[in-house]
């Protein structure tokens, strides 16, 4: 028998420890042992895993010269100035925050290839994808790519696109490239507002970042400047493919090496917590709620997908009416992959999807959408 999990030997010196309060002579069992190793294996993976997810934006990189005082006052000392103008900023600068990655560290994509649907082997059918239509001509925009990318520049039809995603909070959102000083193509800068991306627009003299969830420029000539955001949907390819069959879909051959078979983000997405922070939060809804998110000039609501799917019980679909600033739209609820979608609405009305705290740090007058 092995020595380490045989029966104690009280006589034996060297098989046994001191206990300072009683004086008695205890060895340690071999089953606390155990107990101790897997309590130390299950902390040391739990600090791991929200090392590895922050680590995704929280990247180390230094500047010779130091930090300036604009990073210094905000605690970038271990990044060199943000490369952009922030002389005068819709938000304030103390609320910007660091990603990690620097300006493009997380790359655009600018030139994509597509596949038809029939080529679209490295998809699932529960994979999500953001769908958009002109026309008879359907795109769809893997997650499992955009995780990787967050925005794709592309053209549909005669319109410049950006088709957008931020993985921390779970929002997409498509915008026209024409912005009111000239067509642009889109990067990631590295920096946050709301835990959420900030694009900048390149040839930009300066660059302005542009926030997606607020859909405006908040620095640089576009300051203040909207972006026009476009129709979309997020939903599953199996969905997407069945009404679009003729869609076409971004490819894996992005020119870069990333692994888009895995989800960097699972960890954070299965947690409550947020890796950044927001200047304001509302518990009506859990933080990390799917909703679609409607607004007009004068309006904002909250469409929680879970109510929804709660609502439809067997149903395979639901349609409903509603109205944002009193502008008409029509949402509809697929239980199949359990999206909402908007079918019909009036000129003024603008949509997203994303988690709850996202929408509700951007849109704190928002209503939260009530079933009957």
């Amino acid at each position: 028998m092995n020595d380490s999990v045989s029966s104690p030997d009280n006589s034996s010196a060297e098989n046994t420890a001191q206990s300072p309060r009683s004086g008695l002579r205890i060895r340690p069992s071999f089953h606390f042992k155990v107990s101790l190793l897997i309590l130390a294996i299950v902390g040391s993976v739990a600090v791991w895993r929200v090392w590895h997810d922050k680590s995704i934006h929280r990247t180390a990189w230094m500047t010779p010269s130091g930090p300036s005082d604009l990073a210094r006052s905000r605690g970038w000392t271990n990044r060199p100035e943000p490369p952009f103008n922030l002389d005068k900023t819709l938000v304030p600068v103390k609320e910007i925050d660091n990603g990690g990655p620097p300006k493009d560290g997380i790359p655009a994509l600018n030139s994509p290839d597509f596949v038809t649907a029939q080529k679209a082997n490295y998809l699932k059918p529960g994979d999500r994808v953001i769908g958009i239509t002109n026309g008879q001509e359907a795109r769809a925009y893997p997650l499992k790519i955009l995780n990787y990318h967050e925005i794709v520049n592309d053209r549909l039809g005669d319109t410049p696109v950006a088709v957008t995603f931020c993985p921390l909070c779970d929002s997409a959102a498509v915008f026209d490239r024409r912005v009111p000083f000239g067509e642009r193509e889109f990067g990631v800068s590295g920096f946050l507002y709301n835990s959420n991306v900030l694009m900048y627009d390149r040839g930009g003299d300066p660059e302005s970042l542009w926030s997606q969830v607020m859909s405006t420029g908040i620095s640089g000539p576009g300051h203040s400047q909207s972006l026009k955001p476009l129709p979309l949907e997020l939903t599953t390819w199996a969905d997407w493919r069945e009404r679009n069959p003729q869609t076409l879909v971004l490819s894996i051959r992005t020119g870069h090496s990333s692994p888009y078979h895995t989800t960097p983000y699972k960890s954070y997405l299965e947690s409550s917590n947020l890796m950044f922070a927001v200047n304001r939060t509302d518990d009506r809804l859990p933080s990390k709620s799917p909703v679609l998110g409607v607004w007009t000039a004068s309006a904002a609501k909250a469409y929680p997908l879970a109510a929804f799917a709660a609502k439809a019980g067997s149903q395979q679909t639901m349609q409903f009416e509603d109205e944002v600033g009193g502008i008409p739209l029509t949402i509809e609820y697929r239980s199949g992959p359990n999206s909402l979608r908007v079918l019909s609405a009036g000129e003024g009305v603008h949509w997203l999807y994303s988690f709850w705290f996202a929408w509700y740090a951007f849109h704190p007058e928002t209503e939260i959408h009530q079933l009957p």
